[in-house]
């Protein structure tokens, strides 16, 4: 096993001690940041979502895993930023909609997809509609995503919809829509485009959706 796969497995079973230092040596070795990136953190990070997907993970081995994740990427970014020849796969605007504080399940997904190497713009909790009409005017993402934990603010996914709408935003923009109380139905009734019921999954449908419209 060479250096990028050791760090690729320590990185899924969250053994966030030995990143760092993986991540110096493959660099040591004349491994390129991208590579490491691409070949360690990344497969890493799919690896770990699939076993979130099939319940072998849940909430606490996927924060740990993301976290062993952070540790390597803090080593790689300034490299990245320095040889300009980081793509990322697309931009998302996430956000927890306006009335709800709840902002684990949007985080998780943050991290999700920063793992997939989306570029995202994290609006935080309790968004009203018009920061997320903003963040469309300003970053022309490919997707936003709305999570809510409470029925009472699900309400406010339809809203942000119909203020996209309002402002000729709508059709520029793919909705992905989750949380504890949304639905698949939910989803289709308030026009959104994507219905995932967890972190995994959404990042695996936006990563589709990417292929197809490149």
């Amino acid at each position: 096993m060479n250096t990028i796969e050791k760090l690729r497995e320590s990185v899924i079973n969250f053994q966030i001690k030995e990143v760092p230092e993986l991540t110096k040596k493959a660099l040591e070795e004349g491994h390129n940041a991208l590579e490491i990136l691409n070949e360690g953190l990344i497969k890493a990070m799919e690896v770990v979502g699939e076993k979130y997907e099939k319940q072998e993970y849940f909430l606490p081995e996927l924060l740990a895993a993301a976290q062993s994740m952070y540790a390597s990427l803090d080593i790689l970014k300034p490299l990245l930023a320095k040889s300009g020849k980081i793509e990322k796969v697309g931009k998302v605007v996430l956000g927890t909609v306006k009335g709800d504080l709840h902002d684990i399940g949007k985080n998780i997904l943050k991290m999700m997809f920063e793992g997939a190497n989306f570029e995202v713009i994290d609006l935080g909790r309790d968004v009203p509609a018009e920061k997320f009409v903003e963040a469309v005017e300003k970053e022309h993402p490919q997707f936003i995503g709305m999570s809510a934990l409470l029925t009472t603010t699900m309400l406010q996914m339809k809203e942000v919809i119909e203020k996209l709408k309002e402002n000729g935003l709508r059709d520029k923009v793919k909705i992905m829509v989750g949380g504890a109380p949304v639905t698949e139905e939910y989803a289709k009734e308030i026009g959104a485009d994507i219905y995932a019921d967890n972190a995994s999954e959404a990042v695996r449908i936006a990563k589709g959706l990417v292929k197809i419209s490149g």
